[in-house]
């Protein structure tokens, strides 16, 4: 999870966000989508909290300006509380079915929303016309919310994982910053010189509850060249050299260096609140977690850099990837579909609107500069409009993400049934980061037998 919380890995902020219209339609129409003028009206929801006037701000004028560009559409903001960062709550409007019409969710979550049977298939109607810069997405992020051949959502945000590293500390402990490890040795030898600081420093932390030690693992995996399920998604696949690789690197730091400090069992605040305090050396994370260490930890954005994720003895196969989207509910008429993708189009995937307006941010003490979101394939019209207007508008030191933009590494996108997996993986990682005696064969036998059995009850 980028800064998810653990079901995107998501959200921390829409970097332009999403907010409030009270925008109101009249039922007296035949078609129950229009009002008596036959405007199309769509309810939407994931708007920021009242007390994010700047973003709530910025929804109000987007909705305002769309509308005013299309005066044919009424956009409806509908509060929904926690569930766009809450999955329990996310889960609740899906089995209560009380969704908007079109809804935000995690890469995650195309399972359950399938499960559900609210989710509408647009495969015809994402196109240029609905939504102009839909040649340019990443053609991964499209696959990720497909299903049998056809679309149900639409991304909006995306993520890969790398090594966030804090450059006070390296400093301190005598490493070029301008080096960071490129292998988990050379992670483990810097961690054993950062903790050695003393004063609660820990070298390395990692997560290891709340579904997010499982996320984690997943991605320690993937730079091992592995992944969590076989490719029909019917097995786990992670009992084996690469999986036990895992947690004996992350054993030998915690119990043979010493180097990952004495609180285990943490969830994603926890560590955030630890690096936010100048206690943490390096961490796995996306690049929004520096975002989250100032807004909400207190920390500086000037400490922290980021690298690709290491590799075992090299650069890493591989690495994490996540995100999320906007699905549309079943039963909705064309017009509506066609309503609810320009306004997607227009609030997150267009350059300079919405959460891509980053004149507009930077004023606004938003990041902007930050190696994300990463929504358009190389070198398509649209990565290239955004990356300039990122640089130009820039309010971070891009250098601090040179290293990790300049060595990108293969993103795979997280395993279906994510969530449930994850949970089954924390006792995994909680149990070689709590008990010096664990047997790391008998906690993936463990685990993948209870992977097995989740995935034949999904079936």
């Amino acid at each position: 999870m980028s800064v998810p919380q653990y079901r995107k890995a998501a959200a921390l902020a829409l970097v332009a966000g999403l907010g409030l219209s009270l925008a109101a339609c009249s039922t007296k129409s035949d078609d129950p989508a229009k009002d008596a003028s036959g405007k199309v009206t769509i309810t939407v929801d994931c708007q920021p909290v009242g007390a994010q006037k700047e973003l709530l701000k910025n929804w109000n004028d987007d909705v305002a300006e769309f509308q005013k560009q299309n005066p044919n559409i009424v956009i409806k903001s509908v509060s929904v509380g926690e569930q766009c960062n809450n999955p329990p709550d996310f889960t609740a409007r899906l089995a209560g079915g009380t969704v908007t019409d079109v809804f935000y969710g995690y890469m995650t979550d195309l399972q359950q929303v399938l499960d559900s049977g609210q989710a509408m298939d647009i495969t015809e109607y994402a196109t240029k016309d609905t939504i102009p810069t839909w040649d340019s997405v990443d053609p991964a992020l499209k696959e990720v919310f497909t299903d049998g051949g056809k679309l149900y959502a639409v991304p909006v945000k995306n993520y890969s994982m790398g090594l966030v590293y804090n450059k006070v500390l390296f400093q301190r402990a005598g490493l070029d910053v301008n080096n960071p490890p490129k292998t988990w040795a050379d992670v483990r030898a810097a961690a054993k010189k950062i903790s050695a600081l003393g004063n609660g420093i820990a070298g390395y932390s990692e997560y290891s509850a709340g579904n997010t030690g499982g996320w984690h693992f997943t991605s320690l995996l993937y730079s091992q060249g592995g992944q969590v399920l076989t490719a029909d998604g019917k097995k786990a696949d992670f009992n084996n050299a690469m999986g036990k690789q895992v947690l004996q690197n992350l054993k030998d730091m915690r119990y043979g260096d010493n180097s990952m400090g004495s609180r285990q069992l943490l969830q994603w605040g926890d560590l955030l609140t630890n690096a936010g305090a100048g206690k943490v050396g390096m961490f796995i994370g996306a690049p929004d977690t520096t975002q989250a260490i100032v807004s909400q930890f207190q920390g500086k954005f000037q400490d922290w850099a980021m690298a690709p994720l290491p590799g075992q003895d090299g650069p890493a196969k591989g690495t994490l990837g996540g995100g999320e989207g906007y699905f549309f509910k079943k039963g909705l008429t064309p017009d509506q579909v066609k309503a609810g993708l320009k306004w997607i189009a227009y609030q997150k995937l267009t350059p300079g609107k919405g959460q891509l307006d980053y004149v507009r941010a930077k004023p606004q003490n938003y990041p902007v500069g930050l190696p994300q979101p990463l929504l358009f394939a190389n070198g398509s019209d649209a990565q290239k409009q955004e990356l300039e207007l990122r640089k130009a508008n820039a309010n971070v030191d891009t250098v601090n993400f040179a290293i990790f933009e300049a060595n990108p590494v293969p993103i795979k996108g997280e395993p279906r049934n994510a969530q449930a997996i994850y949970a089954v993986l924390d006792a995994a990682m909680s149990g070689v980061l709590t008990n010096p005696n664990a047997n790391i064969d008998a906690l993936l036998k463990t685990a993948e037998d209870k992977v097995n059995q989740l995935l034949a009850a999904a079936s």
